[in-house]
Formats: structure tokens, sequence, C-alpha cells
């Protein structure tokens, strides 16, 4: 009887609906204010969700009188954004740092010999001792530490720590053993410190990969779990899509498997990592493209980092006496560019210092010989000389940013450039006057992986305590409705995707967040602390506050 009158109920439903002309939705959001983020930036008041995509936006009076749904969501006049893309980040190594001690913020080397001792004490059957975070310039003594302190405090295991933008680590005594390493070594981009014929522990940049090497590797299944809380993590911040900027084979071959069992949810773009033996296997293959996981670019490394004075600068550093180096041969470089500029593989070249930046920029040109739509990309563009900011325009170069890179360095920065140099660093405005819009991302773990961070950062130039006042290099500001298009539809764009996401307009994935405060009308002051209310991944919530 009841399944009868169900069939009933259901079927006079359905009349009904035909009769008044409604449309089934899966979802409808109302009484919102709706950052379309179109190409006239327009708002709205409400949409329709159906099959993980937005099938209607408009106001609530055609969304309500055209559609119904299961599902509701009264926003009570509170906004609504498409989802946000970090455009550079390492979701991969953000996964391993849950199984790391986060040296993140330490202001003196007792506190990192502090902070690795409450972790072993709750790790004590981990093989090795890592951390990430460490920050010297945070340090009253901001000079590179000496493996000393570490060699008393943990004889007996190796620890291996990465500095904070991954560039620089501090190994001890007894991981420098198991890595071979008892004297100078000459490594091309890289970089053994050694005093009085004695290895301080410092390695920078390819000098690295003699410990990593010897790391055992984690376990697939270990892996699994780190990635979903790293997962976990960024949707609770109300990124929806996150990139991979600079991984292996056997990375990809993991990631593509979690997303083929529908174990991971969040979009991910994974940038190949350069290497003679990927550059032969990923352009034979040819790029990998599916709903949530993509794979159709190569990342490539040309220096290293501002603060581990890595970065190749055109003249010695204003606080040392050397100018970085290339990490990778001229001849390397163009050989790959080469190669690329022949497949249909997209190019993103880390590079932050002056010269980094010109080398890459004329080897740029060279193969994509004016106007065109590679969408080729430099990633974090840090330093550039005054006369090469216009090749970003003459060659239709994307510039990748994270801009919180200039609230945390700013600082030490000048200390490093000097008072002329560091006017053409982290230069966002001038690099959007030249390119017309900005990849905007985070590099977290580098830096934190909120993207309201980093929206701040773009728009205000002080740091968490607002500082400075006035901001840092406040020229370089950029305005809010950028700085929102740099997380959603420009970043969208760099990756090839404006036609199917990074908006809210009819036909495209219905990635969207809602936040308890406007971002685009909010007191400065307050921009970091606005909390997620839902992240929603093709129609999907995949986060909800707990009292929402």
């Amino acid at each position: 009887m009841n399944n009868v009158l169900t069939t009933v109920l259901i079927a006079s439903t359905a009349t009904l609906f035909a009769c008044s002309g409604t449309k089934k939705a899966d979802l409808i959001v109302h009484n919102a204010v709706v950052y379309t983020v179109d190409s006239a930036f327009t708002t709205a008041e409400a949409f329709a969700v159906r099959d993980g995509e937005f099938v209607a936006v408009g106001t609530n009076d055609e969304i309500l009188s055209a559609y119904q749904a299961e599902e509701v969501i009264d926003a009570q006049g509170l906004p609504v954004y498409p989802g946000f893309y970090d455009a550079h980040a390492h979701f991969f190594g953000f996964a391993q740092t849950f199984s790391q001690a986060d040296l993140t913020g330490a202001t003196s080397f007792d506190e990192i010999i502090d902070r690795l001792k409450a972790f072993r004490a709750k790790n004590p059957d981990m093989p090795w001792l890592r951390g990430r975070g460490w920050d010297q310039n945070l340090w009253e003594t901001k000079t590179f530490p000496d493996r000393m302190l570490l060699d008393e405090a943990f004889p007996d295991i190796p620890v291996y720590l990465v500095r904070v933008d991954g560039h620089a680590a501090l190994a001890n005594g007894k991981a420098l053993a198991l890595a071979g390493i008892n004297g100078p070594m000459a490594i091309e981009g890289g970089l053994v410190e050694v005093k009085d014929g004695r290895p301080t522990g410092i390695l920078v940049d390819n000098a690295m990969g003699s410990i990593s090497s010897v790391i055992p590797p984690t376990t697939a299944a270990d892996l699994a779990h780190l990635l979903q809380s790293a997962e976990t993590a960024c949707v609770a911040t109300g990124l929806t899509t996150v990139s991979d900027a600079g991984v292996g084979r056997s990375e990809i071959g993991l990631l593509d498997s979690l997303y083929k069992a529908e174990q991971l949810h969040i979009r991910n773009h994974a940038m190949v990592r350069l290497s003679p033996e990927n550059l032969d296997y990923y352009l034979k293959e040819g790029p990998y493209v599916s709903d949530r996981f993509t794979v159709r670019s190569f990342k490539i490394m040309a220096d290293g980092a501002l603060g581990s004075r890595g970065a190749c600068l055109l003249q010695p550093y204003s606080d040392g006496p050397r100018s970085g180096f290339l990490l990778l041969t001229h001849q390397d470089l163009d050989s790959a560019l080469a190669r690329l500029a022949e497949s249909p593989f997209q190019v993103c070249t880390h590079a932050i210092g002056d010269s980094a930046n010109r080398v890459v920029l004329d080897y740029y040109g060279k193969y994509l010989n004016g106007k065109n739509d590679r969408r080729w990309r430099i990633e974090h563009v840090q330093v550039v000389a005054p006369s090469d900011f216009e090749k970003f325009n003459r060659y239709d170069i994307i510039p990748s940013v994270q801009p919180t890179h200039a609230t945390s360095d700013m600082r030490w920065a000048v200390d490093r450039l000097g008072p002329e140099r560091i006017k053409g660093a982290y230069a966002y405005q001038q690099l959007l006057d030249q390119s017309g819009l900005l990849a905007l991302g985070s590099d977290f773990p580098v830096e934190g992986i909120n993207p309201l961070w980093g929206f701040h950062a773009a728009v205000a130039r002080v740091d968490q305590n607002g500082y400075p006042p006035g901001g840092f290099q406040p020229e370089n500001t950029i305005d809010r409705e950028s700085a929102l298009r740099g997380m959603t539809i420009w970043a969208a764009y760099s990756f090839f995707e404006e036609t199917e996401r990074g908006s809210i307009e009819v036909g495209k994935k219905a990635d969207f967040v809602r936040l308890e405060q406007d971002i685009m009308t909010a007191p400065m002051e307050t921009l970091r602390d606005i909390a997620v209310l839902q992240t929603v991944i093709a129609g999907e919530t995949v986060f909800k506050k707990s009292n929402e």
C-alpha cells in the first residue's frame, strides 16, 4: 500500500513540475552574492547545478521559479565564488610533511632541536628523522646552521631537515656518512658547504639529491594516506584545484591510481619534473587529461631560491660574494625546450633571479617566436631586470606568482638585492600590465596552503601583523578583482581550462566555495581569517563547516 502511494505521489509531483515548467536540478543556491568571475565580472543571486555542472545562473526568482532540487541552500546573503585554484603548489610534497617535524616559524636553532626531540619522542620507530620549514632569516644570527648540535642531539639516527624554500637542507653526520659525503664535492648547480675541510651539513639545490637518494622510500599505502590528509586540509581552505609543480613518474603513477580508484577528489595538475628519462617517456606517451587529474606540463628548474642565495643574479648578492647559479647548463635548457616546443606539452620554468628570468625569457622567445597560444609560464618570476618585463607581453608568457612570497621575504630581500634591484622584485602589477593576467598560487608547503593569505598579500602587501604600514612596495599591489581572477579564471586559463572551470557560468563544472564574509568588500585586516563555509567540487560537497 505504501509503495503504491509513493508511486502515485512521485507521478503526481512529476506531473506538477512538468505543468508548471520547472526543471529538475541536484542543487540550488540562492539568496547569495555570486561572483561569477565571467568576462564582465558580473554578480548573480542564485544558480542551479545538475550532473556536476552549472545549468543556470541568475536572480533568485529566475532560478527558484524554473528549477526544483532535492538540496536547496539559502546562502543568507553571503558570498559565493568559483572554486579556488592554487596555480603553483607541491601537493605531493605537502602530503609528505604530515610525516615530518614542522620547523616553520622556529626563531632559533635551539628551538629546532627542541621540536625535533618532541617529534622523535612521538615517532620513535622512524628510521630517519626528517623535518621541513627552518629559515635562518628568522634567527638572531642569520647564517646557515652547522650540524654540530644535530650530531650531539641525534648521534644514532640520520637527520635531514629541508629549508622552508625547499632549496637547501641540513643533514647530520650520520646522514652525510650514508650518502658518502665526507669532504668537498663538485656538483653542477649545487653546493656542499665545507669549512676547514669538514662538511657543515648544509646542502644547496642539486646537492640535496645526494641525501634524498638514500632515504628509504615511503610505502604506497602510507603515501596514499598522507595524500588524503593533504586533500582534507586543502579543501577546508576553499581549494578545489591544486598543482604538483615537479613530480616524477612514480608519483604520477600513484596519483593516477588514486584518482581512478576515487580515493582523491581535489583536481590536480601534475607538472612532470624535467629529466632525460622523463622527457623521453612522456613525449612518447603524450599529455594525459582526465576530469580530476591532468599531466600536460613539464616543470624545469632554472635556478635556486633567494633565501638560500641559490637564485641566479646578474650581479653578486648585496650581502654575499656569489651570484647564485643556474641548475641547468644553457645547452641542456636549450635542448629540452627545443624538444618541448615540438610537442603538445606546456612548459613551466622556475626562475627566481634576474639572470635566470632573462635566460628563460630569451630561450622562450627563441621557440615561441612572438604571439602564440602555448601558454608557457615562468614560475615565481621573483626578480626581473627593468628591460626584461616587456618580454612577457612580446612572447605571451604567463607569470605564475605567489604573493605570500613577497610578504615572507620582504624583511630580508632588500639585504640580498640592494635598494635598486629590489624595485624589480615581486613586481606583480608590472607583470600584470605586461601579460594581462597572473596565475596565483602559494608554493605550499613553502608557504601556507590558505589561498586567502595569498589574496591578502596581493591586495595589501602586508604580513599577518599588518607590517609594514602602507604595504611593501605598494605600487605593486593588485586590485581585488585581479586577485580573485588570478585564483580562479586566470589560473584556469594557465592550465587550458577556462572553458571548463574557473567561473560560475552555464556549462562549466560546478566547483565553488562559500565564505562567511565577502573578500571583495571586507576590511583588509580581516581577509586572512575569513572562514570557509562550504567547498564543492563538481556539485559534491567536499568540505562543510561543522556549525554551518
